[in-house]
């Protein structure tokens, strides 16, 4: 019995310090949680593009300039729907500027749900501040009008002109309106009469796509969910929810997901920004560029070979004239240590005055050669 007891205690402590003497890793290491509908999107619930063209009105001498002939012509065609017929020509519109109307229709919208709407210029409009935009028909993509825009301009900048010079912050030429859209139709289709779920997964994985399916199938067995590829899980309605569909994607989107994300590096080259994981590690690397030298180990200093020493220079010979002492210049020399980040690298290639342009093709050649373990992405 005691042979047995001590046998047990043994068995725990080997497998508490596994992970710690080289063993394999625990399956929970490096792992990251989150429910289903944080990494996943539904098939089919998005919203829609609309966009329409309008007239903005009341503005103070900041509208298009006779040079925009459709911002006339738009403006007398409007005056002849309302009963006025006028003539283009000589026709002014400082006051009126011709916009493009844009806005989402979500998902589910029914007739009467008010939208935020974005009004933008088209014309030579030098700001649409305090402007008011007139009934707009705003259409989907198979031409048919889903919602109306009008209301008064929210403009978040401002541009003012004196004795010939002119100060504009931001941009005077757009704004929104908020809830200035109303809904006239709603997007056929039920939403409960599916046969079936389709979930898109954000970054395309296989692993992370077995993943899903096997959390939908632990929680509902009888939905057979499988992965058609690495980025698409399909879940058959299971007829217990047959009519309940909304009650099955609740259940489903909170289900919590263990996953593990691809290492990632993201590089802005305009602006020299660079974006990773905290675990993205560089390999042993040695890199040359102009006149810049910089080693990462893979061991510790105390470990690597003394430098050589520099042999002295030999005495001139005797009645020789001595040749002048060059100084040598200071070698641009870094030697970094084991386990150094991507991040620690950027910093001070940075702090060298490394050209953004310069960083980028050092990435990629460590990316070319090995040493970079992650996805590069350059903006």
């Amino acid at each position: 019995m005691r042979n047995a007891t001590l046998h047990a205690a043994l068995t725990a402590l080997l497998l508490a310090v596994a992970p710690r003497l080289g063993g394999a890793p625990s399956s929970a290491e490096g792992m990251t949680e989150m429910p289903l509908r944080s990494m996943a999107t539904l098939q089919g619930v998005r919203g829609n593009m609309l966009l329409g063209y309008g007239l903005v009105v009341g503005l103070k001498g900041t509208g298009d300039t006779i040079q925009s002939k459709f911002t006339i012509q738009s403006l007398a065609n409007l005056m002849a729907r309302q009963g006025v017929a006028i003539t283009t020509t000589g026709l002014s519109v400082k006051n009126v500027a011709s916009v493009m109307v844009t806005a989402e229709l979500p998902a589910f919208a029914r007739p009467g749900q008010r939208l935020d709407i974005t009004v933008s210029s088209n014309g030579d409009a030098t700001s649409l501040a305090g402007g008011t935009l007139l009934m707009t028909p705003l259409l989907g993509p198979d031409e048919k009008v889903y919602a109306v825009g009008q209301g008064s301009l929210l403009v978040g900048a401002f541009s003012v002109a004196t004795l010939g010079s002119a100060n504009a912050k931001f941009h005077p030429t757009a704004g929104r309106i908020p809830a200035g859209g109303v809904v006239e139709r709603e997007v056929a289709g039920s939403f409960n009469d599916r046969k079936v779920l389709l979930y898109n997964l954000q970054d395309e994985d296989f692993t992370n796509a077995v993943r899903v399916v096997k959390a939908i199938n632990q929680e509902l067995p009888s939905a057979s969910a499988r992965a058609l590829d690495s980025r698409t899980v399909e879940v058959p309605i299971p007829p217990e929810f047959d009519g309940r569909i909304v009650e099955l994607v609740a259940r489903l989107e909170n289900l919590p997901i263990q996953f593990q994300s691809r290492d990632k590096v993201v590089v802005n080259e305009k602006t020299g920004t660079v974006v990773m994981g905290a675990d993205v590690h560089i390999g042993a690397v040695s890199i040359v560029q102009a006149g810049l030298s910089v080693t990462v180990v893979n061991a510790r200093r105390d470990m690597l070979p003394p430098p050589v020493p520099k042999p002295a220079p030999a005495p001139p010979a005797p009645g020789a004239t001595p040749a002048p002492v060059v100084p040598d210049e200071k070698p641009k020399a870094y030697t970094l240590e084991p386990g150094t980040t991507v991040g620690k690298l950027a910093e001070m290639l940075n702090n060298l005055g490394v050209s953004p342009r310069d960083m980028v093709a050092i990435l990629q050649a460590m990316k070319e050669s090995g040493a970079l373990k992650a996805e590069l992405k350059v903006l």
